[in-house]
């Protein structure tokens, strides 16, 4: 690749990443948004999570995954039950990497 393409490139991608997350800043910067809209945004960052974190739990190799070995999946149970009651967010990751540690200390 030449020079020109590589910066053509970085600047595309630029491009592409800010003006998505800067748009909706500079338009909703003077406006308040109503309630239910808001209320309706903060479920994004849990559903985004989610989304992501479910596949590597529940599928190993393109199958489900439910073994005695998944111990992401075994571990993920009580973390989030914790993450529910308690809303602590390094609780939670600390419980789930304790458990996912012990059992692979143990059963491993």
């Amino acid at each position: 690749m030449d020079e020109t393409t590589v910066i053509a490139t970085i600047f595309g991608m630029t491009l592409v990443t800010c003006v998505p997350r800067i748009a909706p800043m500079v338009a909703l910067a003077s406006r308040t948004l109503p309630e239910p809209v808001v209320r309706w945004l903060s479920y994004v960052p849990t559903a985004v999570l989610s989304a992501m974190l479910f596949p590597s739990l529940l599928l190993s190799d393109g199958a489900f995954d439910f073994s005695a070995g998944n111990f992401f999946l075994w571990a993920s149970i009580p973390a989030i039950l914790l993450a529910w009651r308690t809303k602590s967010f390094f609780g939670t990751v600390a419980l789930g990497m304790g458990l996912v540690a012990l059992g692979r200390y143990l059963f491993a």
